[in-house]
C-alpha cells in the first residue's frame, strides 16, 4: 500500500488561509483541496507546483510519498 502525505493544512494554517482561498489561488474547487488534505486525491504535477508556489516553498516540502508496506515491513524486521 502506498500513500501521498500532504502538509497542505499545516501550510494553510501558517498562512492563515482557508481552503476556499487556496482553491481560488490555484484555480480549483474547494472540494479538491479538501480531498487533497484527506489523502483521497493525488494532484497533477502542475497543481502541486501551483500550491507550492502559493506557499513560497517546494513541492517536496508539501508532498511526500510513502510506501506503507515497506514501512510496515521495516518496523517488523526491527522487532
Amino acid at each position: 500500500m502506498t500513500g501521498l502525505i500532504t502538509k497542505i493544512k499545516r501550510y494553510r494554517d501558517k498562512y492563515n488561509m482557508t481552503q476556499k482561498e487556496l482553491a481560488d489561488r490555484v484555480h480549483v474547487r474547494r472540494e479538491t483541496i479538501v480531498r487533497l488534505e484527506q489523502g483521497k486525491y493525488n494532484p497533477s504535477l502542475k497543481l502541486a507546483a501551483d500550491i507550492a508556489k502559493v506557499f513560497d516553498t517546494t513541492i517536496e516540502n508539501i508532498f511526500s510519498y510513502e510506501d506503507q508496506e515497506k514501512t510496515a515491513s521495516d518496523s517488523t524486521e526491527k522487532e
